[in-house]
Parts: structure tokens; sequence; C-alpha cells
């Protein structure tokens, strides 16, 4: 099994078909042993997709297990992730720090071996995958991720990105609609480097695909713009020629449809949804090794053989990570500039410069929120040379319009994504953009269609990737287009997602302030949601330009405190006058308390949160434009909306809800 070849194309031998067949069986058998051991897991992928997968390590993916974050390695997503065990052999076969010893505790507490690939969490792993069909949107951003870099860095002579993005997806991948949301966009773009191996066995969970999945899935990909083939998956020639043939195709993403056999091997389990979610029995085992001729009395066997190839192949690897060392090297001296912003780029730190580039909003005058988003994101794209993202569909209106080259196959090096009325798969193509590394993805739509992509923001967070969302629309300020696109429990909602930041600026200050903490959180952090207005908020002088503590005092009279008013966004404003009307016409002396972002202020010591919010008062009244549910954790009384909206002005219905002024005084005089 020779060294997987140079990046010049193509693959011009064949590996030793002895070794290539151990490998095989290696990877089927590692799989049946640990999922048998757990008592818990899927065999069946791994072993139908078994001979295409080692044709794909051994023959094409460029890769140095040594140093696996290098910048130009190829990617491999596994988004059929309830296979996990077939990367878990991969990986360990080919040299990455899984010993075979975290095989054996496969789906046990502790082990780098979870159910499903977690990203930073395994050594290798690329992208978190499981739920169907996100890690192929993933694998769509990464390609998109290499050929923006490449158009954005590289220089006549000095190909420093350059690789190919791979992945294996299932017939699940393929029913879930965020697939084929990714799979439209990435045909329209001409995202030529991206190749998926797709294992159709025709089984899922139920049973077979004929139950409710009978579409011709390459005919769909040829109609998306994809270059198909179709190929026996158990053939390796034919996988191999199909490879070749999808790496020369340059102007279309490729689709290799590898019809296979789930559990291949298995006398009575194979081409049976019994082997997709559950153990192939001790007896089925050793009839399935001794089918393969394999010792029936040992598990976890690696033959020597296979172990002496890749460590051969391993060394291979290695030189092309030198070559391109020695390539950057060569780059760095030609263009030093480009070369230390590369190279700064691969971490996540946030120049001082793009921080500084900011803008500052003035007190006294008005402006909807997601306005000033606009005029902050129209300086960071200046300031930072990697900043892409986009809308879906909602450019104008989301604040996200910006006059650049838009990202296109005659613009790869276009800074603004039109990811069309794809919400979550602008979601799951970002996370493929921040986890490729050196640049920095947003995507943006109405709050009340974060609906649509929270699965994919949901990993966002699972993985601590820094994806910046933005939100505008954000309450029943919508207006006219009523209680449809009204959010109301939404905001909320986006609370309950472990480690994503939700920031509710109350203006254009703490606009600025919510983008500075959003680029601050780099990889092991998390996402950042920014929920902006459509209506005019006043830019208050007592608002900050730093929020990073997630609330604080933001104004109160002199004197022993009555209560405190708690607020978010739009409400800010209002608590803030309601607060004022209190004091000079009541007497009352109440603090007002902007909470931006809940996670941040929660993350803060208790003394600090003791001092926002001291635990004696505990007359204390929250007001903000959505579901009461959960603000009892910081006020014994809520001022909210727990019923849908109407169609009607955004004025209008803040008399009729109760969000004026007058109407939240009212409100703290009756409490008891």
């Amino acid at each position: 099994m020779p060294a997987v070849p140079p990046r010049e194309f193509p693959a011009t031998s064949s590996p030793d078909p002895r070794v290539s067949g151990l490998l095989v069986d290696t990877i089927k058998t590692l799989a049946i042993d640990a999922v048998q051991k757990a008592n818990s897991g899927h065999p069946g992928m791994p072993m139908g997709a078994a001979v295409m997968a080692s044709v794909l390590w051994t023959r094409f993916l460029v890769h140095d297990p040594e140093h696996p974050r290098w910048p130009d390695r190829d990617r491999f997503v596994l988004s059929a992730g309830h296979g996990s065990m077939l990367l878990y052999a991969l990986l360990h076969l080919t040299g990455y720090d899984l010993p075979l010893d975290e095989l054996k505790q496969f789906r046990q507490w502790g082990s780098k071996t979870p159910g499903h690939p977690e990203y930073g969490h395994t050594v290798g792993v690329e992208v978190t995958t499981g739920p169907l069909g996100t890690g192929f949107a993933a694998a769509v951003g990464m390609a998109l991720a290499e050929r923006f870099l490449a158009a954005t860095y590289n220089r006549p002579g000095h190909d420093i990105v350059d690789h190919f993005t791979y992945g294996i997806c299932s017939d699940g991948d393929l029913m879930e609609g965020i697939a084929s949301e990714a799979a439209s966009l990435a045909g329209h773009l001409g995202l030529g480097k991206l190749v998926f191996l797709y294992d159709d066995n025709k089984i899922s969970i139920d049973g077979s695909t004929d139950l409710a999945f009978t579409e011709d899935v390459p005919g769909r990909f040829a109609a998306y713009g994809w270059h198909v083939q179709r190929v026996d998956g158990a053939d390796a020639a034919q996988v191999e020629a199909a490879l070749v043939l999808a790496r020369a195709e340059t102007t279309r993403p490729s689709l290799i449809a590898c019809r296979t056999v789930i559990a291949a091997g298995s006398p009575n389990k194979a081409g049976t949804h019994g082997a997709h979610g559950a153990p192939l029995g001790d007896a089925e085992i050793v009839a399935t090794k001794k089918a393969m001729g394999w010792p029936e009395d040992q598990s976890f066997r690696v033959p020597d053989e296979v172990r002496a190839a890749l460590a051969e192949q391993r060394r291979g690897l290695g030189e092309q990570r030198k070559a391109w060392e020695v390539k950057f090297a060569a780059y760095r001296k030609a263009h030093p500039e480009l070369a230390k912003q590369f190279e700064a780029l691969q971490s996540d730190a946030v120049p001082e410069e793009v921080l500084s580039a900011i803008p500052s909003f003035e007190p006294g005058s008005a402006v909807a929120t997601r306005k000033a988003g606009q005029k902050i994101l129209e300086a960071l794209v200046k300031a930072h040379p990697t900043l892409i993202g986009g809308s879906a569909d909602l450019a104008g209106s989301n604040g996200v319009e910006l006059k650049l080259p838009a990202q296109s196959r005659t613009r790869p090096d276009g800074r603004v994504m039109h990811f069309g009325v794809r919400e979550h798969g602008m979601a799951g193509v970002c996370n493929g953009l921040a986890l490729h590394g050196g640049v920095r993805a947003y995507g943006a739509t109405f709050l009340v269609f974060s609906d649509f992509l929270r699965g994919a923001l949901r990993l966002s967070s699972l993985m601590k990737a820094p994806v910046v969302y933005i939100f505008s629309h954000d309450s029943f300020w919508v207006g006219e287009d009523g209680p449809t696109h009204q959010p109301i429990e939404q905001l909320m909602s986006l609370r309950l997602i472990p480690d994503l930041y939700v920031v509710r600026p109350a203006d254009a200050r703490e606009t600025a302030a919510a983008w500075r903490l959003a680029l601050q959180r780099g990889h092991g952090e998390g996402a950042t949601a920014i929920l902006l207005t459509r209506q005019d908020l006043p830019i208050m002088a007592e608002t900050r330009e730093q929020i990073g503590e997630g609330a604080y005092v933001l104004w109160q009279p002199e004197g022993p405190l009555d209560g405190i008013l708690v607020a978010t966004g739009s409400e800010v404003a209002t608590a803030l006058a309601a607060a004022k009307t209190l004091h000079a016409d009541h007497g009352k002396r109440v603090r007002v308390v902007s909470m931006p972002c809940w996670e941040a202020f929660l993350a803060q010591p208790k003394a600090y949160q003791d001092s926002v919010l001291p635990p004696e008062i505990s007359r204390r009244l929250s007001v903000e434009a959505g579901t009461t549910f959960g603000w009892d954790r910081f006020a014994a009384h809520q001022h909210g909306l727990d019923h849908y909206g109407a169609s009607a002005p955004g004025k209008l219905l803040a008399e009729r809800f109760g969000f004026t002024p007058a109407a939240v005084v009212k409100h703290w005089l009756e409490l008891p």
C-alpha cells in the first residue's frame, strides 16, 4: 500500500490487493467488536462502507496524523455520524492519537470514542455529526472556505490553499432538508473541490428505504448542478476511478453514488435494518468472522501487515505536509504581509485594529439596531479580511446588505453570501466555514425563523464554534406582518441552548458592544446570537459600549432603592422612562438594569451579580417583549407577552400589549 500520491492529480498506482482486503476486513471487525462490547451502536454502516472509505483514505486523502490541524490538509466529514466506528477505526489505523484502548471503550464514559463523532473531543474529527444532513452542510461550508481563502491568498506560483473536502453521506442524510438546501447552494456556487461518497445501502432504521424514499437521488443532484457518478461501492477499482474523475471536475461538486450492502459480510444480517442500530450479537460475529476467514476467537485484531502498510503511508503523508511548509516559507518570503495575515487568521485572536474599527454612536438620535448593525458590519468587513457571511434572502431587512462582491463562481473571493431561502442550510454552511479555520462566519434572518435553523445552531454551540447569528425583527414590533412573523417564544428558547450567547442590545451603542463581544469569542467558547430591532430606538447616554459582564446598572436615583426594573433590547428605554416617572411623580427610587446577555451575566462572579441585583431587593419587575417564562430567576414579577401577536402597526401593538412607559409604571405600582 504506497503512500498517498502528491496532490498533483491523479493517483497512478493501486495498493497491494491483499493488504487492501485486510484493511477492509480490519475496519469491519473493529466496528463489530466495538459495537458488541458496548452493546450499543451501528455496525452495519461501517461494514458496508469499508471498501469506499479505505480507498479514499489510502489513495486520495491528504492529511498528517502527527499534525492534524495543518491548514492545507484535506477535510473529511462523516456526515453519516451513526457509523462513527468507521471514522474511529480509520483514525486509529492511520496513526492519529486514538489508541486501540479507546476503540475498546466505544460509547463509554470519558472515552474519546463517543456515540457520534464530536469536534474538539476526538482528534481528527473535523465536525460533530449525527443529526443527519448537518455534516453534509458543514462540508459545503468547508469547501466554500477553501475556495474563498485560495482566491484571497494564493498568488501566481504560490498556491498555499489547495485542498479537497471529502465526505461520506447516507440515505438518511439525503432525506433531511438541510442537506437538500446545502446541496442546492453548492451546485449553484460550483464548488468543484467538494466530493461526497453516497453510501446508497437503501436501509434506514425502520427498514428498506422503499418505505419512504424512492426518489432518483443521482438525478436530483444532477439537477442541482452536481457531477454525478454511480458505482458499485464494494468494487475498489470502480470507487478509485470515480474519485479520479471527481477530482478532475473543477466546476461542479461531485456525488459518487456507491451502491453498498449494509453489514456486508454478515451471513444473516447483511442488507437488513437489524444491523443499523444494534450489535450483530456474539453468534453472528463468529459467523461473520468465519465467513471472512478471520480468527473467530480474536477481538480488536489489527494484522501486522496493515500496521506496516499504514505506517509507510504515514511517512509519505508527513512528507507532503513538509513540502507544504517549504511552499509556505517561499510564500512568506515573496508576500510577507499576506503570510503574516494568513498565519494570524489560523488563531481566533481578533486584532485590536478590527475591534477598534467598530464605530461609536452618539446619544440623542434614534436608529433601529438592525441599521446600526449594518454600519458596524460595513466597518468590520473593511477591517477583517475574511469576515464572510450573508442572509437567507433578507439582507436589506436584516441589516447585512453590503456593497461588496457576492460569492459566486466568477467571484470566489466574494465576501457576501446570498444563501437564498435556506435558513437551516445557511447555519450548517456557516458551521463549516467557522470550523475550516481562517475565516469568521455570520448568517442572518428574522428571529422568528430561528426555528428553521435551530438544529444547526445547536451544533454551533455544542462544538463551541464562533458563528455569529444575526436575528432581526426581534419582537411584535414587526407590526403588520402579524403573528406568523412576530417572535414571542424564540428569544427565550434560544437562551435554553447551552454555550450560546444571546445578546439583545438596547440601542446602537449596545449593538456595537454586542459585535465586540461576539468577535472576542473564539473556538472553544461558542456561537453568539445578536437580536436586532426593526423599529428605531433612542441612543441613550446611559448605555455602554462594553457589555462583557452581560448586565449592568443603567440608571438609578439617589437614596435607598425601592426596587429594580430589569429589561433587554427595546424595552430598556421603556423601563428607563418608567423609572424616571416613578421617581418624579411617585417618589419611588427604582434602579434600571440593562441585561443584554443572560449568559455573560451568569458567567460573572456572584459578587458582581449581587452588585447588579442585590439579593435584599426582592421587588423586581422584568420587562421584555416576549414570553415571561424563565424570567423568575431574576425577577419575582414579569411584564411580558405570553400570547401571540397581531397584525397592526407596531406602535399600536405596543399600546394594546402594554409596552409603554405608562403601562410599566401602572404594573409597578400594582405589585404586591
